[in-house]
């Protein structure tokens, strides 16, 4: 049997912990663009315990702010969405993605919770500590989502009393509520954890899938996104049991349809995904419209300080660098060079400025945005150093790793460039 562990509510309910005045209410933790790696003076940040995809992994923290000094703007505007709600807040309408304004229309008493990153994380690697002790094979498929492989090791007649007892260590040591969804597919056992929220269990048997998925919405599955939705819709598919007489139709569609197919009738047989290394490390932030170049310049090189922090804790050797340009208004602007130089902070603004310098199409349009990527990592790949700037690459490489020893124990503002300031 396949586990799909979902934690309820988690931001919120990570509030909740040493907070009993906040159980029983409507709360929401909300974020917005996190900007304050932009300012002069110097702010602790965390690295993740946890890797993948789906996380951060230089976090800030915002324990301690009030509602005014996170969410209202100088001008007294409310910025910020909601990126969790609890379910008395979903009571009164309150939704992810909605904006804090709207969430205080719909629910004036709610209490808006400015978001701790570290928190979150923290607790997040507790879980998966617990669950790699209680579960053979575990992956991590979000910051509050597991699947667990139990085949082997729980039979089909223990797998809801073993599912329960999870749900229940789990509160009582990290207090944290949880659902939990288990078949022999891994999707069916996270379509069913929709079925057992809030913190409930829900098993579905093999002979029980068909009568299981007869009438669910095709936009419930997880996989199935809008253009899938459209294509099925224009077939007259609106529900999961309606895929199930279609296996011809889904398998004429290659190799994607027959994935499809097989994971909505619970065949799919396919197990725990193992960690692939990374392919690239990124970093971006959206912001107020900003006209001045200097400006900009600025918060480019203090991107490349965090950029080159990740990658040198990594031991990564970048040949490709990446830099996208938004601006206000919806215009984009993007480019990218390759370079087998070895890899130091120096270089990595040097390459940056310059790819900004290039692809700033409208000079006297305002950006909104800025993103950053290093990706085709070097190490292992054979790849031929340049040899011309190898003795300067080397020193700037040393430097670089100097400061990132002084950065791993004071914290990454610790060293900034003049450039910043």
């Amino acid at each position: 049997m396949m586990l799909h562990l979902d934690l309820d509510c988690f931001f919120a309910a990570a509030h909740r912990i040493d907070a009993p005045q906040l159980h029983g209410i409507p709360i929401a933790v909300g974020g917005r663009s996190n900007l304050s790696i932009f300012e002069r003076k110097k702010e602790r940040r965390y690295l993740s315990a946890i890797d993948g995809a789906f996380t951060s992994s230089i976090l800030s923290s915002n324990a301690g702010k009030s509602f005014e000094e996170y969410f209202v703007d100088p001008d007294g505007k409310v910025r910020g969405i909601i990126t969790t709600a609890s379910y008395e807040a979903r009571a009164y309408g309150v939704k992810t993605a909605m904006s804090v304004a709207e969430a205080l229309r719909h629910c004036p008493h709610l209490k808006v919770i400015p978001p701790d990153y570290p928190l979150y994380h923290t607790l997040s690697h507790q879980l998966r500590v617990m669950l790699e002790r209680e579960i053979p094979s575990i992956e991590q498929f979000s910051i509050d989502e597991f699947f667990g492989d139990v085949s082997g090791w729980v039979s089909d007649e223990e797998i809801e009393g073993f599912a329960r007892m999870l749900k229940d260590k789990i509160y009582r040591e990290l207090k944290l509520p949880i659902s939990i969804g288990a078949s022999r597919s891994k999707w069916i056992a996270k379509l069913a954890t929709g079925f057992a929220k809030p913190h409930g269990i829900k098993v579905i048997y093999p002979n029980e899938v068909d009568e299981f998925i007869k009438d669910i919405p095709i936009a419930k599955f997880p996989g199935i996104g809008r253009g899938y939705q459209d294509r099925l819709s224009e077939r007259g598919i609106r529900t999961l049991g309606e895929i199930k007489g279609r296996q011809a139709l889904f398998y004429s569609w290659g190799k994607s349809g027959k994935q499809l197919y097989d994971r909505v009738c619970g065949i799919d047989e396919e197990g725990i995904a193992i960690s692939h290394a990374k392919k690239s490390i990124g970093i971006g932030r959206t912001f107020d419209p900003q006209y001045h170049r200097d400006e900009i310049r600025r918060r480019v090189t203090i991107l490349c300080r965090h950029l080159a922090f990740l990658v040198h804790k990594g031991g990564h050797v970048p040949t490709t660098y990446a830099l996208k340009i938004r601006y206000e208004y919806g215009s984009k602007s993007k480019g990218f060079t390759n370079s087998n130089r070895l890899f130091s902070e120096q270089y990595c603004k040097e390459v940056m400025l310059e790819l900004f310098d290039k692809i700033d199409i409208h000079p006297s349009h305002a950006i909104i945005q800025l993103n950053l990527t290093l990706s085709h990592f070097a190490e292992g790949r054979g790849v031929t150093m340049d040899m011309l700037h190898y003795s300067e690459d080397q020193k700037a490489s040393k430097l670089t790793e100097s400061m990132q020893k002084l950065r791993e124990k004071f914290g990454i503002d610790i060293i900034k460039s003049g450039g910043e300031l």
